[in-house]
């Protein structure tokens, strides 16, 4: 019987995020909004992520702000965001009040579907957020981070998606973050979760090393019911496969979407205009659109590479990167293989930097390599050398247990500390998860609510100009 394909349209979210580091503002989605909406799709991703820093951070804009002018202006389809499970959208493990409060307010500002992952696939980093999401009556859908490695066989997926069944999960999706699937590969994987778990299951792939569209392919005559794709300005490279010629692939077929190619054209219009206008300011590095193999090779996610890059410059040392590519997989063994996401890729990526430096392996450990190593992230793919752990950590005793579980409620406290800023309930999520940057963000918009100059302002005297 045929089956009608849905699809993900991630040009708000994750295409962005892959190419232009999270840059578009809202107002360069607004025009095109209703237009999106008439589409069709399954849902528009379109917070989470890297989406909530670099609003705060680089926009001047509140996440919150954007997220309820997306839902005003997109009523007909589901909005869709990235959740890093107990790390929420920050970088640290955060208490179950914590997390409860901003699936709430999520929901509460307009979020249908929450993707939820952890960067060590490990089960009991999500339990809150699946229980906290499926209170909200949102959709839970628990995202598999996909990675090789010795341990990382089809049947580790199986029995991890049983889990995340176990758990309440209404779906799930494969999180090919470092574009590692290979097509034949995805359908065996594919086939094997369809066959194991009655989910929905999504395919998520990165165009970086040019396999996407035919993993896309493959992951749908094995039984994926939905696919993730682009709009094709913002597509390829780094980002994902095009959203038309997807669409244009299965036209005419059982897996045939529905969705209208003349629509998704004049969308494509609007979204040139962009892509045009990010070239020739510098924002779009036209090498983000090519096709880098190296993720096959290194398996190093293509954000990874290019913050290897910038680390290695800072120090004068550019010329190293090949070793430190190398010294990569080195490391992510060492760890108990770890795969390579938010936020365990820029942990073990910087320990690779410091180990080819220095000349020497782990004479200088972040403190977030040690906590990696301690257990504070939650339990490896695999278990860590007893050896080498004493040598990252000494005598320290590891954390077996849910890492969140030794953490108190510190949801007050933390409205305590920013209640001097506080404008709306959803301030005090900004202000857990970046306390500094919210805060001069909190700092900005008081500034322009008032008609302070901020710009001439002396901060450390607090003296302002009239």
């Amino acid at each position: 019987m045929p089956k009608k394909i849905q699809i993900t349209e991630l040009v708000l979210r994750d295409a962005q995020q892959s190419l232009i580091a999270t840059r578009m503002p809202l107002s360069d989605m607004l025009p095109i909004l209703p237009k999106l909406d008439q589409v069709g799709f399954y849902s528009l991703e379109c917070w989470g992520g890297a989406t909530f820093d670099a609003c705060l951070r680089f926009l001047n804009e509140d996440p919150w702000e954007r997220l309820r002018v997306l839902r005003k202006n997109c009523p007909n389809t589901k909005l869709q965001m990235l959740f890093r499970g107990q790390n929420m959208l920050g970088y640290r493990h955060y208490a179950d009040d914590v997390l409860e409060y901003f699936v709430q307010k999520s929901g509460a500002n307009g979020i249908d579907i929450i993707r939820i992952f952890d960067a060590l696939n490990d089960i009991k980093n999500l339990q809150t957020a699946i229980h906290a999401a499926k209170h909200e009556g949102a959709h839970v859908q628990v995202a598999i981070s996909y990675t090789t490695g010795p341990v990382f066989t089809t049947d580790y997926y199986v029995e991890y998606a049983k889990r995340i069944r176990d758990a309440g999960a209404d779906s799930i999706c494969i999180k090919d973050m470092a574009a590692l699937l290979t097509p034949y590969k995805t359908q065996e994987l594919v086939a094997a979760l369809k066959k194991a778990v009655d989910l929905p299951i999504q395919l998520h792939t990165h165009y970086t090393s040019g396999l996407a569209s035919m993993c896309l392919l493959k992951g749908i005559e094995a039984g994926a019911d939905v696919i993730d794709t682009a709009m094709s300005p913002l597509a390829l490279g780094t980002s994902h496969a095009p959203t038309e010629s997807m669409v244009a692939a299965l036209q005419g077929t059982e897996y045939d979407t529905g969705l209208d190619l003349k629509l998704l054209n004049e969308i494509r219009e609007y979204f040139m205009g962009l892509r045009k206008k990010y070239i020739e300011s510098g924002l779009l590095d036209q090498s983000m659109l090519a096709t880098n193999t190296k993720a096959l090779v290194y398996q190093v996610p293509g954000g990874m590479l290019s913050n290897l890059l910038s680390q290695l410059k800072q120090a004068g040392k550019a010329d190293l990167l090949e070793e430190v590519l190398q010294e990569v997989p080195r490391v992510r063994k060492d760890a108990g293989y770890p795969p390579l996401v938010t936020p365990t890729s820029q942990i073990v990526g910087t320990q690779a930097v410091f180990n080819i430096i220095t000349g020497e392996r782990y004479k200088m450990c972040t403190n977030e390599f040690k906590d990696l190593v301690a257990g504070k992230y939650g339990t490896t793919p695999m278990p860590i050398d007893p050896a080498f752990r004493k040598k990252i950590i000494g005598d320290q005793e590891p954390i077996t247990c849910r890492p969140a579980d030794l953490l108190k409620p510190e949801l007050e406290d933390l409205r305590k500390e920013c209640a001097e800023w506080t404008e709306q309930d959803e301030d005090v999520l900004s202000y857990a998860m970046f306390p500094k940057v919210a805060t001069d963000f909190f700092k900005k918009r008081a500034a322009q609510k008032y008609g302070v100059d901020a710009k001439h302002a002396d901060a450390a005297a607090q003296i302002h100009p009239v």
